[in-house]
């Protein structure tokens, strides 16, 4: 067997390659990964059959869809998982073939509703379910203690002690375990009692993920991350540098070139490029035809960063503004470089009438 273990930050996925037919299965992929994923396959010429993932994540960004739809390979999910871009739904006791890879799913809720974990003949790959030294946690959405428990002591650690385990999280850029090392020394696991085992995953007190919430989003559903939806923008759009535009500023008299501030009112207040036109980006599509009348005219958005002006300028592309371009780097880099930005007087309060 062909075997490849990627890492990004703690997140781990697995590469299995079947020597002889050179069909391949893919494991819990890592969205920032997927680059790697295509490399490797075509650097050992094998052929994608499967992409797996061995539940709903919730700490990162998943590469199945993204995958599945560009290489053509079908998705692999447990029956529970609400992701609707799933291909295959695996039963408990379900078995994926490829080439001479023979891979049984075995549910595992827990940490989640939908955990299930892949059996090997020598190793075990398995999710979030059990770590090495630790297991998932269980306070996160479609959790349950009292499942986890079962999982692993009715179920997961019933397979032979040398079995090996590859689980889908790692920091400490341990490779594997296996499951006699694991219930001999894991902490979480010398809790035998159910009751005891559930008191203690009740009491972890763990900060949530970073991406708690477009993680789930994003895995649930197939739907697009921020930085997908940035990427793509970029992708649309011309940008205009500082310089450029500072240059072109006092070249516009006669007023081709239109500058869109799109921050807040008190933001454009504070300080904003000379002449700009200030049009919230919450009221971009709601006022563009009374602002800009005329399609043709060449638009540089800005913003405080440069992503909602981004973001914006693909906007305006798509409703025909042909010539909207993005300023490099917004009002921050713009401030920072040392060019100018008018601020706007304060209001002279009106004299009291007693």
């Amino acid at each position: 067997m062909l075997f490849e273990a990627f890492a990004a930050g703690g997140c781990r996925s697995y590469i299995l390659g079947c020597e002889a037919s050179r069909a391949a299965v893919l494991i819990d992929p890592e969205l920032s990964l997927a680059d790697h994923y295509r490399g490797h396959l075509l650097q050992n010429a094998l052929t994608l059959r499967y992409i797996v993932d061995t539940h709903t994540h919730a700490d990162h960004f998943s590469a199945s869809r993204q995958l599945g739809a560009t290489l053509g390979v079908p998705v692999v999910m447990h029956r529970q998982a609400a992701a609707p871009y799933a291909d295959l739904r695996l039963d408990d006791g379900d078995m994926l073939i490829a080439g001479a890879l023979k891979l049984t799913a075995m549910h595992t809720p827990g940490h989640t509703g939908d955990s299930m974990c892949l059996v090997m003949a020598d190793r075990v790959f398995t999710g979030d379910t059990l770590l090495i030294g630790g297991t998932g946690r269980t306070d996160l959405p479609s959790g349950d203690p009292h499942a986890l428990y079962e999982s692993l002591f009715q179920k997961l650690l019933r397979l032979p002690g040398d079995t090996r385990v590859y689980p889908a999280h790692d920091y400490k850029d341990r490779e594997h375990s296996t499951i006699a090392d694991e219930i001999a020394a894991n902490p979480r696991l010398q809790k035998t009692e159910r009751a005891e085992f559930v008191a203690m995953m009740r009491d972890l007190d763990l900060a949530a993920p970073t991406h708690l919430t477009e993680a789930l989003r994003t895995n649930m559903s197939g739907g697009k991350t921020v930085a997908q939806l940035l990427a793509e923008a970029a992708a649309r759009v011309p940008f205009m540098a500082m310089e450029e535009l500072d240059a072109r500023l006092g070249a516009n008299s006669g007023g081709d070139l239109v500058v869109l501030d799109l921050r807040e009112k008190e933001a454009f207040a504070a300080g904003h490029i000379s002449g700009a036109r200030h049009l919230p980006r919450g009221q971009l599509e709601l006022r563009v035809n009374s602002e800009l009348p005329d399609p043709t005219v060449r638009i540089v958005t800005c913003c405080e960063f440069g992503k909602i002006s981004t973001l914006a300028a693909a906007t305006l592309r798509e409703l025909g503004y042909l010539r909207a371009t993005a300023l490099d780097g917004g009002i921050a880099a713009w401030r920072t470089a040392g060019y100018s930005l008018e601020a706007e007087a304060p209001a002279v309060p009106r004299p009291s009438s007693s």
